[in-house]
């Protein structure tokens, strides 16, 4: 509805004019405008409010796109809370055949990944993101070569820390490629710290 009646506040392009408009005239107090529907946000999260709560993560990443806490807690609900929800409102675990809870949970993921990569186009070297794509594709979609590739460029990201090269030998392990995944620690072990 408040899409609807604020044509500014349209989410369907980033560059839309007016809403460039609308939030070059919040100027400082952007950080402030996103914090506040970031707090509504939450509170559709709590009513379970699915529609609610999308347009909200939405809205606050297009109001502030800076804050990386929004970006990787919206993928978060996105991912794994919204299946939850989608199913319950289908009947439940126990009512939804196991092929549909596959689906919805497929569909979130990938909604999921794709708010991570709105956040790449403002945040390209946060290794945050990459590493919240990996746990996303390996835990949501089981696609561990996917995963593997997404926690090594994370890796190679400033400040990443070393559980990240860590699982990354240890999602190559999972798939089987044992041998990659030793020569990974091997090359590894010597830019680690003595402790």
């Amino acid at each position: 509805e408040m899409r609807a009646r604020q044509p500014a506040l349209r989410l369907d392009s980033a560059a839309a004019a007016g809403q460039g408009l609308t939030l070059a005239l919040l100027g400082g107090f952007r950080a402030l405008v996103a914090d506040a529907t970031w707090i509504q946000m939450y509170a559709q999260w709590e009513k379970r409010d699915l529609p609610g709560t999308e347009t909200l993560i939405r809205l606050v990443t297009a109001i502030d796109p800076r804050p990386v806490v929004f970006w990787l807690n919206g993928a978060r609900v996105v991912a794994y809370d919204f299946p939850a929800w989608r199913i319950e409102a289908e009947g439940g675990y126990d009512a939804v055949p196991v092929e549909v809870q596959r689906r919805i949970g497929g569909e979130q993921a990938r909604a999921g990944l794709r708010t991570i990569e709105a956040a790449m186009v403002f945040h390209p070297r946060n290794f945050e993101l990459w590493t919240e794509r990996a746990n996303i594709e390996l835990n949501r979609l089981g696609d561990l070569t996917a995963a593997a590739e997404s926690y090594r460029r994370a890796w190679e990201l400033p400040r990443a820390p070393y559980y990240v090269a860590r699982l990354h030998a240890e999602v190559l392990r999972r798939a089987g490629r044992k041998a990659e995944a030793l020569a990974w620690l091997v090359a590894l072990h010597p830019k680690l710290p003595a402790g």
